[in-house]
């Protein structure tokens, strides 16, 4: 059985893992980290890494970049590994990142969905078939309540797409007043309102011609539920980055 603490437990979406856990044999949530407090479904919830006593087998951190400093610390202190599923870090942050998965195994993905990390290979193989001739759009939608902008998903498709270009594309967040014509960017466009889990849409659009490749995010079931899977396979695993890629392809 793992034992799988949640940073973010009293969220929406540690709610979800929660509910994804309890469905599952072979995992228990043991506790939680949250400065809300409470104790949801029963579960034991602390203000911060300092108070928890007792070590779990693997972290899933469903928070914000806020609760970053605490986690890593008490995860490379010991051994713990750690899912990262929050997005919005700095590039400061990135790096303590890089930092602490020399001393614990660290997943980290943008996106937790099976789905999204297979639009991110088709949309490099679109890129890589249609060639420089074609330009790249990409808009993501979420609820009122998502606090980055542009979401770290809408990112993620972009470094795929990039990735078939070279890295030679910047990215343009947005566009507003009078810019002039198109360069050869990719145009990141953010949409926010209502409940929308998540949808993203890459465009390529070609002389007389578009492509469209999208996903749609029907609940955040579909996240919690690739972090589990993350967190039983990373269990065991040597210190290092791992991401996505590394657990579709074993």
């Amino acid at each position: 059985m793992i034992r799988i603490l949640i940073t973010g437990i009293c969220g929406k979406m540690g709610e979800n893992l929660m509910n994804c856990v309890g469905a599952d044999g072979d995992a228990e949530v043991v506790c939680g980290v949250d400065p809300a407090g409470g104790s949801p479904h029963g579960v034991a919830v602390y203000p911060d890494f300092t108070k928890v006593p007792r070590q779990p087998d693997v972290i899933v951190d469903f928070s914000s970049p806020a609760a970053l400093g605490g986690e890593l610390a008490y995860a490379a202190e010991r051994g713990v590994p750690l899912v990262i599923a929050a997005t919005g870090y700095t590039q400061e942050q990135l790096e303590e990142i890089k930092a602490a998965s020399l001393r614990t195994a660290i997943f980290r993905s943008a996106n937790f969905s099976i789905g999204v990390n297979l639009l991110a290979k088709l949309i490099k193989e679109a890129a890589l078939a249609l060639g420089e001739g074609f330009d790249v759009e990409i808009c993501e939608r979420h609820h009122r309540y998502k606090a980055d902008a542009p979401s770290g998903t809408a990112l993620l498709l972009a470094e795929s797409a990039n990735a078939a270009y070279g890295n030679s594309r910047p990215l343009k967040i947005g566009r507003n007043g009078i810019e002039g014509k198109r360069g050869n960017e990719i145009g990141i466009h953010s949409l926010r309102g209502g409940t929308i889990v998540g949808e993203h849409e890459v465009m390529f659009a070609g002389e007389d011609e578009i492509i469209t490749l999208s996903h749609s995010a029907r609940s955040k079931a579909v996240f919690a539920s690739g972090a589990l899977k993350a967190a039983k396979w990373l269990c065991g695993k040597p210190a290092g980055m791992y991401g996505m890629d590394d657990l579709l392809n074993s």
